[in-house]
């Protein structure tokens, strides 16, 4: 009983992720200036994108973010992808979100996701999670973060820029 449970599960899990969302949805986030940005502002760009949501308190998150860092500039330069962090923080924590920035120096486009709601809308439940669009549509999706793991990203990120 316990062997067909287990097959049943992942058949579903396989079938859940043959229907996962392509798409990014249409939900407004914020700049760090506070300002409106709609999200089809951003996919409707042709291109190789990875969007990063992250929190302030996130360690691995963070150490993502700094692995990415050392080698964006050759990953701009080689594929013209850009990367752009969406914070997750809430009300309590999003104040140490530009501090933190400006400490580690990273150049990519930070936007917030205050209410979680973009987070909700793509069943993200753990971060880091990271999504690589390519012309709008989602075409990898990776959770957690390990050293090394930006070296698989950048592989997906060299495929799809072609």
């Amino acid at each position: 009983m316990k062997s067909i449970m287990g097959i049943v599960s992942i058949f579903l899990m396989l079938t859940i992720q043959a229907n996962a969302q392509k798409k990014i949805p249409n939900i407004t986030v914020k700049n760090l200036d506070g300002s409106s940005l709609n999200m089809n502002e951003i996919t409707k760009e042709k291109g190789v994108k990875i969007l990063s949501f992250w929190a302030t308190w996130c360690v691995p998150c963070i150490n993502e973010l700094d692995a990415i860092n050392d080698v964006y500039e050759d990953w701009k330069d080689e594929t013209n992808v850009e990367l752009i962090a969406i914070a997750t923080d809430d009300a309590r924590t999003k104040k140490r979100i530009k501090p933190l920035i400006n400490g580690k120096g990273w150049e990519y486009k930070v936007l917030l996701d205050e209410n979680q709601d973009l987070q909700r809308a793509l069943n993200i439940t753990t971060i880091p999670h990271v999504i690589v669009i390519k012309d709008g549509e989602i075409v990898f999706r990776h959770t957690g973060y390990f050293p090394g793991a930006e070296d698989q990203l950048y592989d997906v990120v060299k495929k799809n820029a072609k």
